[in-house]
């Protein structure tokens, strides 16, 4: 059966037309990895072209896999300017996950190669930056630049995932990113936890296995 043609979510273009009215330079910045057991929180700060269109962009968690691998060259080749940067699982376990989260897209913003006017941040919370930041909730669904920075995000970091299944096999990261699925709890079981693991997000499983 053939696939059917991505469609230009238009809804996400003209919500960052809007906001570049008012501020023609802006960023979205989005996140990925807050949630699992393991390996290092990512963002990405992208700044789109004011005429970009991207077939199928939308929240990442949305698109197939293979789509978002896809998109990740016409998101960068689409933009002023685009920038990933990460967190790691040391800074995770001493700052606590939000403010690794916060460090991460500093970095990313801060990364980028044009100085951008506004971040739009997707959450409720927003970093500590050296311009105007907005938050909005649910905005990888709602601004196309977000959007695009959080395929950035998710696919930068499944990359990453991908690695350390390579140099740690028993744990199955490729399959399941690091989330807590009962094939990575039963892995834990067995092997316990390796240097990619997040400890403070074991204390209650461990807890609870004794």
């Amino acid at each position: 059966m053939a696939k059917k043609p991505l469609t230009v979510q238009t809804a996400l273009f003209e919500f960052d037309a809007d906001v570049r009215t008012h501020v023609p330079v802006f960023c979205g910045v989005d996140e990925a990895g807050r949630g699992p057991l393991a390996g290092d929180v990512y963002a990405a700060a992208v700044i789109l072209q004011p005429d970009a269109r991207i077939a199928g962009l939308n929240d990442s968690k949305k698109i197939p896999e293979a789509r978002r691998e896809d998109m990740v060259a016409e998101i960068k080749e689409k933009s002023v300017a685009w920038s990933i940067a990460f967190a790691t699982v040391e800074e995770i376990e001493r700052l606590n996950i939000l403010q690794a989260t916060m460090l991460a897209m500093r970095r990313a913003v801060e990364g980028l190669a044009v100085a951008p006017q506004l971040a739009l941040i997707d959450g409720n919370q927003v970093p500590d930056l050296q311009i105007p930041t907005q938050f909005l909730i649910g905005g990888d669904a709602k601004s196309a630049s977000v959007a695009a920075a959080s395929v950035l995000a998710k696919t930068a970091r499944d990359a990453t995932l991908r690695e350390l299944d390579t140099r740690y096999p028993m744990y199955g990261f490729a399959k399941h990113k690091g989330y807590g699925t009962k094939a990575h709890y039963d892995a834990i079981r067995q092997y316990g936890m390796c240097p990619a693991h997040r400890p403070s997000f074991l204390k209650k499983f461990y807890g609870n296995e004794q």
